[in-house]
């Protein structure tokens, strides 16, 4: 059995201890969700155990052909490669086989009567046989084209964001390795591409450690939580949804305990107020285990409710109006003739597949992106704050303390409490002794609930978000959908997350791309329960209609393509193979019963079927041969 072993595992970075001493195991079929607050140390765990960068001290005690696939979140991409180049990249086994092959074949198809490379040719076909290369490509173009990547020879360098993280979610699931490490794997993806992954992954051979937001996606994937707190390692088994009770119940434990141990305490500090004298061992034994007990209180640490009780505005009753709005970008239609009225207290979720314009539609509705045509419409008492994708551009050697203070030192509270920014960190999970942190110093998660701090300490009445679930911790997701539970105002949200779309919004905009905007009025996975239906139906229906066809102008075949020159390869072998199977079933045939009628009908059965695949290999290959060099 693969596995890998962590002993002794710890990291510090600068003063802080993001982990110490922690144990643990992998096994070969292990589904493992790893989740943390913003900060505690879950990327620099996984950099550890991929030795991108390695712990302070601690052993990864593993076998020496055991392999680990990492997706970054930021994938390592060679910007001048395309696409398909930077996913054959990678460093798995398949990959160095394809390429090697690949190398031989362009230097034995020119010259082709060297006895030396014809050798190496031949041992070079046969490793890809033996390791199932010939379906790499075809394996390479379903993954990229399922995560809509479709223009394979695209260079990485013109790529998106969201886009190189696709191709590099496709690059570790095509080397399948012993460990599949995904740091946030759902980002950037739409739904069905999501839903796809899920699929994926659950006939996944190896074993899987996954950090995601994604509450849905974790408890489809996970089947064991390891959470990372306060440096230590938490462990649990079941998904998502078994995880928030266990914890509950560790967290009251603890408390319990700690009460106890506060009230033996309270009593030994009694005995030691009498003036009781270290005469005896006894009496001296008891004071150390007061000295003990002292050292050990409030030693329960759990991670604290992100607090979010900042006033707003008041917001009358018209918001936002969109009338006969057309935008177009490049030769991408967003929208044509749209009309969109949005009211107070109205709960909006934008979703649908990437490249449809959803985050453009939100910088036209801010006015930061004009329209072609048509005209938006604000109230007057509208306040609104933006949450981009892409945080502002923060000055990386400005502290904490002082962002937050550009809005002001203090804020008013819905109960109309004053509250000083110093509170607010706190109550943020920004400690004290971090206030004076530069920013360059925090997490990416910290950056974003840093920033998504200061937008709400401006008290607005209308909430525009784009992808919020991205670089937020679940510990905060919770608070903030509780939070907008409470709002007075208006939310507009974008997002793929299922769960945070069906908490915070009521009414749906899908974008399906070419202007193409379907409304909807209920749940998000209602409308993906419906979708689904409606699909099947048509499918169904297209499997029943004859369909007409306009004949498309032919163009003349001249020579193989790559995929067509693997299956060429492959089909001498394959004819072999059925012609060997077809020989042993006339042979069984021949001796066995004569009476046996119902084993004979089988075989004749296999028989007529091999040789009606015989036939088509042989008319495929006849077709292919007449294009080969």
């Amino acid at each position: 059995m693969q596995t890998l072993r962590v002993e002794g595992l710890t990291k510090t970075y600068g003063e802080k201890t993001l982990f110490e001493d922690l144990n643990f195991i992998v096994n070969e079929h292990d589904r493992i969700g790893l989740i943390g607050t913003n900060g505690s140390g879950k990327t620099t765990l996984l950099n550890a155990l991929t030795n991108i960068d390695p712990a302070d001290k601690g052993d990864l005690i593993k076998p020496n052909n055991y392999r680990i696939g990492y997706l970054m979140q930021n994938p390592q991409l060679d910007q001048n490669k395309s696409i398909i180049e930077a996913v054959y990249d990678g460093a798995s086994p398949v990959f160095q086989t394809v390429r090697h092959y690949e190398e031989i074949l362009a230097k034995y198809s020119a010259n082709p009567e060297d006895e030396k490379l014809q050798s190496l040719f031949d041992v070079a076909e046969k490793k890809m046989m033996q390791e199932d290369a010939w379906n790499v490509e075809n394996e390479v173009s379903t993954i990229l084209t399922q995560l809509h990547i479709t223009d394979l020879d695209q260079k990485i360098a013109t790529l998106s964001g969201g886009q190189k993280k696709r191709v590099g979610l496709a690059q570790v699931l095509i080397q399948a390795p012993d460990l599949l490490v995904l740091d946030e794997p759902t980002n950037h993806l739409d739904f069905d591409s999501i839903a796809w992954l899920e699929d994926y992954l659950a006939s996944y051979k190896g074993a899987l450690l996954i950090v995601t937001h994604d509450r849905y996606f974790l408890d489809q994937v996970a089947t064991q939580i390891f959470e990372l707190s306060f440096g230590k390692l938490y462990q649990y088994t079941g998904n998502y949804e078994s995880f928030v009770e266990q914890k509950a119940q560790r967290v009251e434990t603890q408390l319990t305990m700690e009460h106890k141990q506060q009230q033996l305490y309270k009593k030994e500090l009694d005995w030691m107020r009498t003036g009781a004298k270290a005469r005896t061992t006894k009496q001296q034994a008891r004071i150390n285990r007061f000295n003990d007990l002292k050292e050990n209180l409030n030693n329960v640490q759990f991670d604290d409710d992100v607090n979010i009780n900042l006033g707003q505005q008041r917001l009358g009753k018209k918001v936002l109006e969109m009338k006969h709005a057309s935008l177009s970008l490049g030769k991408h239609k967003i929208l044509r003739d749209f009309n969109l009225l949005i009211q107070a207290g109205q709960r909006i979720g934008i979703t649908g597949v990437n490249g449809a314009g959803k985050s453009s539609f939100l910088n036209a509705l801010t006015e930061e992106l004009p329209l072609d045509s048509g005209e938006i419409i604000r109230g007057e008492t509208v306040k609104l704050a933006y949450y981009r994708q892409q945080s502002e551009s923060v000055p990386e050697d400005k502290r904490i303390i002082s962002y937050l203070n550009e809005v002001g030192e203090s804020i008013v509270t819905k109960d109309g409490e004053r509250i000083s920014t110093t509170s607010l960190l706190e109550q943020f999970l920004f400690p004290r002794f971090m206030h004076g942190v530069l920013i360059r110093n925090l997490s990416g998660g910290e950056k974003r609930r840093l920033y998504l701090l200061k937008l709400l300490m401006e008290q607005p009445n209308v909430l525009l978000l784009d992808e919020p679930t991205n670089d937020l911790d679940i510990g905060t997701l919770t608070i903030l959908e509780d939070y907008l539970d409470k709002f007075n105002g208006t939310v507009i949200t974008v997002s793929h997350d299922r769960y945070f779309l069906n908490k915070v919004a009521d009414n749906l905009l899908v974008f399906e791309g070419n202007s193409t905007i379907i409304r909807y009025t209920g749940l998000f996975t209602d409308y993906l329960a419906e979708k689904k239906k409606n699909d099947i139906s048509q499918i169904n229906t297209k499997k029943t209609v004859k369909k007409s066809t306009v004949p498309k102008a032919e163009t003349k075949k001249t020579k193989l393509t790559y995929a067509e020159k693997i299956e060429y390869s492959q089909l001498e072998t394959q004819i072999d193979e059925l012609e060997t199977k077809k020989n042993s079933a006339l042979l069984e045939m021949n001796n066995i019963s004569g009476t046996d009628y119902g084993h004979l009908g089988e075989l004749q059965q296999e028989i007529d079927t091999l040789d009606e695949q015989i036939l088509n290999k042989m008319n495929r290959w006849e077709e292919l041969s007449q294009y080969v060099d």
